[in-house]
Parts: structure tokens; sequence; C-alpha cells
């Protein structure tokens, strides 16, 4: 487990996870949304978002945390170890609505300078609409994953997950 890929619908944890990795593990993290945003919540443009990759994912060792369907396949190319935070619907539309609560108007560490947080309703229908339009996407990658693979539904199975990592 030398590079590790994080997906999941927003809300799923997985910046939390990438986090408790990072710290057990020693790995260094790179968090997406602080490489894709550009000020003021502008989305680079498919050329610049993919010229970025190549220098990140040639690294050692990472902890990439983030969806970015777009490049779902290059990232799994370079990774040896993939993560999918399948969580209920409801319990990740609560955590972004908890969060944007929680942190309105601030940037969160995991995110990119000047993209403040911020109240989105088409950010809930993305989280709403994730599990039909984007998880089948995401499970079609992984089937064809040359590296580990698992699948963490729950705060149990997150848990075991990072016991098991940290022996390692």
């Amino acid at each position: 487990m030398q590079r590790i890929l994080i997906l999941g619908c927003p809300g799923s944890g997985k910046s939390t996870l990438a986090r408790e990795l990072a710290e057990r593990t020693g790995l260094p993290l790179v968090h997406l949304d602080q490489i894709y945003w550009r000020p003021g919540w502008v989305e680079p443009s498919k050329e610049e978002w993919h010229a970025q990759l190549p220098e990140i994912l040639a690294r050692p060792a990472w902890i990439l945390d983030g969806n970015y369907g777009g490049s779902i396949a290059l990232r799994l190319e370079a990774a040896d170890t993939a993560i999918l935070l399948d969580r209920p619907t409801w319990l990740c539309l609560f955590r972004i609505f908890r969060r944007s609560v929680l942190t309105w108007g601030r940037i969160r560490p995991d995110m990119a300078e000047g993209c403040s947080e911020r109240f989105d309703l088409q950010f809930f229908a993305y989280v709403l609409n994730f599990r039909r339009a984007k998880l089948p996407k995401v499970m079609t990658g992984l089937r064809g994953f040359h590296g580990q693979h698992v699948v963490l539904r729950s705060n149990a199975e997150v848990e075991g997950f990072l016991r098991s990592s940290s022996a390692r």
C-alpha cells in the first residue's frame, strides 16, 4: 500500500479516512479538491486538470482522496490500492449539510484556497444522484483494477480497515 486512491460520494468520509490513513502510514496525502478547484470555485478545463495529474501520479507514494470521474481511469492505473466508501445517501447528505453549516464561509483544510464553504443546491443534487449516476462508473473502473481494492460500507468496516492498515 504505497499509492492509495480513496473514492466515494461527497460526504462519505473520504477526506477523514485519507487523513487518518496518512497519519497511521506516514504516506503523503494529496486532497484532489485542493488541486482541482481555482479560487472562487472555478473549474479548470479538462486539459488543465489532466496536465496536473502525471506529476502527482508519478510520485512513489501517495494517498489521493476525491472523485473527479474524468480522471478515475488514470488514477486507478497508477494506484496499487483503491478504497471505495459506499455509504448510504442519507448519511452523505446529512454530513455535507452539517459540514456546510459548521464551516460556512471558511476554507476547509482539504479545500483549495479561495473556495470557502457554501450551501450549494447543485452539490446536494449531485450527492442525491451519486448512487444512480456516478457509482456504477466507479464500480466498472474497480472491476478492471489491477491492485487491491476494498469497499467499506459502515463505520465498523472503516475502523477495521484502519486497524489492519496500521498493523502493516
